[in-house]
């Protein structure tokens, strides 16, 4: 069976945001859409997450605190890329960031194109029985 996007879902967790959060956000959803175009969206676990072969990344705002998180989903591709994650915040697989100091497209790009390539591996390898 097909998956299906369901933006309007990520567009109301998005409407609860307050407005400089809010605008981060979007703005990281469409660096994630320009490098993932193939990939869905949907809200799980309180976070809106991108989808294409298995969970992307995903992106959301923590009640009551004031930055943006990007999840990353993979701990060991952030592990590779912690010179080009200097200066940010981060914990595990995800990047803290300011709504005020958006994370780069060009890493997200990076990021994201990274995801796509381990989980179009990791199905290769695993093959559905």
């Amino acid at each position: 069976m097909a998956e299906t996007s369901r933006p309007e879902e990520v567009d109301a967790y998005l409407a609860d945001m307050p407005a400089d959060i809010r605008a981060a956000l979007e703005q990281l959803r469409e660096m994630i859409r320009a490098a993932a175009p193939e990939a869905t969206e949907r809200v799980s676990y309180k976070v809106a997450v991108f989808r294409q072969n298995g969970s992307l990344v995903g992106f959301g705002a923590p009640p009551s605190k004031s930055h943006c998180s990007l999840f990353v989903m993979s701990p060991p591709l952030v592990a590779r890329m912690k010179d080009e994650l200097a200066g940010y915040e981060v914990s595990g697989a995800t990047i803290h960031f300011q709504p005020d100091r958006p994370l780069p497209a060009s890493l997200v790009s990076k990021l994201v194109r990274a995801r796509i390539e381990e989980n179009r591996t990791s199905r290769q390898a695993s093959p559905r029985r």
